[in-house]
């Protein structure tokens, strides 16, 4: 059967999950699908391009059906959320999308729905723009925390134990910390992300109000 780029990179995320990251190869990827290296490189020149295309991938469906009578930062928000899972679908998701800055139908798709949820808010053009890069952002920088604080099976959870940061604090001369510390080692994920994403989304609200005559 002839190989597809479709069938390339599907595999090379269910290589991910499998594997990880830095374990991902072209070589790799080119053992898991049976196929000589100028075979793959005919569908993707190289890593680079590969993760362009498994960014663009993971976004499938994401902006799709965003909920109608949601006010426009309800809908941002919901966005933001959708965004995250899809990253947290897969391994090193946040990794893999962090910096390809793909311009291609998803990726389009759920900058399109944010900027026009966003502008649907109230603001500006500039606000909604900027807006949209802080709430991506945002929510890429604290998946890919999210992310590597995750243990996988059968691995030494390492830096990740979160035992060892409460240690650290309370052996230490860290009144602050130690204060705050069951917030600062606490997993709750969900809690945390929309603690942030509604300090964005005030925020802005706050310059719609602040425009207002």
């Amino acid at each position: 059967m002839r190989l597809r780029r479709e069938q390339v990179v599907a595999t090379a995320l269910r290589l991910l999950n499998d594997v990880g990251l830095d374990a991902l190869t072209m070589r790799r990827l080119g053992q898991e699908l049976n196929v000589q290296a100028a075979t793959l490189y005919w569908h993707i020149k190289n890593k680079d391009e590969l993760l362009d295309a498994m960014a663009e991938a993971m976004l499938a469906g994401c902006a799709a059906g965003v909920l109608e009578g949601l006010s426009g930062m309800e809908r941002a928000a919901e966005v933001a959320e959708r965004l995250r899972r899809a990253l947290l679908a897969h391994r090193d998701g946040a990794r893999v999308f962090a910096g390809t800055y793909v311009a291609q139908d998803n990726t389009l798709r759920v900058s399109d729905a944010l900027v026009g949820a966003l502008r649907d808010g109230g603001l500006s053009p500039r606000a909604a723009a900027w807006g949209c890069w802080s709430i991506v952002y945002y929510v890429i920088g604290f998946t890919l925390e999210e992310q590597a604080l995750a243990v996988h099976p059968g691995a030494d959870p390492g830096k990740a134990d979160p035992e060892r940061f409460r240690e650290a604090v309370e052996r230490g001369a860290y009144p602050h910390l130690t204060a705050v510390l069951p917030h600062l080692a606490g997993t709750d994920h969900e809690a945390r992300f929309r603690y942030g994403l509604q300090l964005l989304l005030r925020g802005l609200e706050a310059e719609v109000e602040g425009a207002a005559p």
